[in-house]
């Protein structure tokens, strides 16, 4: 057992690095209040399966709500008296913010600004927050660094998680909130989104369907396991930030494996994975993705001697056989 329990709301429980994160804490034996809204940005019974392997877990609650909605979130710090929150809910998705743009204001705008509120009427020691690594947008300097000037968005989606980092300042400045922002880097693993490329190509492999290569020659990207993501997150949630006269306690930190993997190579790591050759259609880039992604990850390591292990081959050796073997469980 712990020596001393946290209470931990986590939102986007049901999400991919949400539902980790929580499994991570309850195993050692803190109390977590899961939230989310179970939409439908992909299918819920993913999501559904998630919550089941943390209900596992006698010290793990669950509340539906949309982090939106005031009136629902805030009653539930009053109950619940968080000291620690691991604010993980957003509308996720680069293409997606074209289609649907007033749903990313809501969940990453609004969401965040209640969360914000929230922390102010009831002081929390931490509240460790998701940002993405898309903020960076156009930048071409490599690798990216968290001082790096992040003025030039490509999506809207970019643009929210901007927004949030400096929503967080100003209400660390304001109210002496301590507050880290994560930038991760395209975490994948076990139990992954549906709408990103480890799902999307080993399913086309495994029905021998074409998978869409956009700029196989310049396209990289910092693809990030799942394990080492939890394993940096855990020992952050008691580190907060120390404010000093004039600096509010907020920091940014990079979470990404600093060693961006060539789309070919990616490819070639599901198709060992898989023991099939996948079928390549090769397009365009769509808007808002960017070539190359890279992860300067001098600050966390020197907080937390965080150090990513996983290769791109064993992590996707392991994500293809969770994604066979929870196939063969849905049908």
């Amino acid at each position: 057992m712990v020596d001393q329990v946290m209470r931990i709301i986590i939102t986007g429980v049901a999400g991919f690095i949400g539902m980790h994160q929580a499994e991570e804490r309850l195993k050692a034996g803190h109390d977590v209040l899961g939230i989310d809204n179970l939409n439908a940005y992909y299918d819920v019974r993913l999501k559904e399966a998630r919550l089941a392997v943390l209900a596992r877990y006698p010290n793990f609650r669950f509340e539906q709500a949309d982090i939106a909605e005031e009136a629902a979130i805030l009653p539930l710090f009053s109950r619940f008296k968080p000291d620690h929150v691991l604010h993980l809910a957003a509308q996720a998705g680069v293409r997606h913010s074209l289609k649907a743009p007033r749903a990313y204001t809501k969940a990453n705008i609004e969401g965040f600004l209640t969360l914000l509120e929230a922390a102010r009427h009831y002081p929390l020691r931490h509240l460790v927050y998701a940002s993405s690594s898309s903020v960076y947008g156009a930048n071409t300097k490599l690798p990216f660094a968290e001082e790096d000037a992040v003025n030039l968005p490509v999506s809207l989606y970019a643009a929210t998680k901007r927004a949030n980092e400096l929503m967080a300042q100003t209400y660390a400045h304001l109210f002496a909130i301590p507050m880290t922002g994560l930038r991760f880097f395209t975490v994948y693993g076990p139990w992954g989104r549906p709408d990103m490329a480890p799902w999307l190509f080993t399913e086309a492999i495994r029905q021998n369907r074409p998978i869409s290569v956009y700029d196989e020659a310049t396209t990289a990207r910092d693809f990030t396991y799942i394990d080492d993501v939890t394993a940096a997150i855990g020992p952050l949630l008691g580190m907060p930030p120390q404010g000093e006269a004039g600096v509010a306690p907020h920091r940014i930190l990079n979470i990404g494996n600093n060693r961006p993997v060539p789309l070919a190579d990616f490819i070639r790591a599901i198709e060992a994975a898989c023991g099939e050759s996948a079928i390549k259609h090769h397009a365009r880039r769509p808007p808002g993705d960017v070539a190359v992604t890279f992860a300067a990850i001098e600050r966390i390591h020197a907080l937390t001697g965080f150090s990513p292990k996983t290769t791109i081959e064993d992590g996707m050796r392991h994500f293809v056989s969770w994604y066979d073997a929870y196939q063969a469980r849905t049908g």
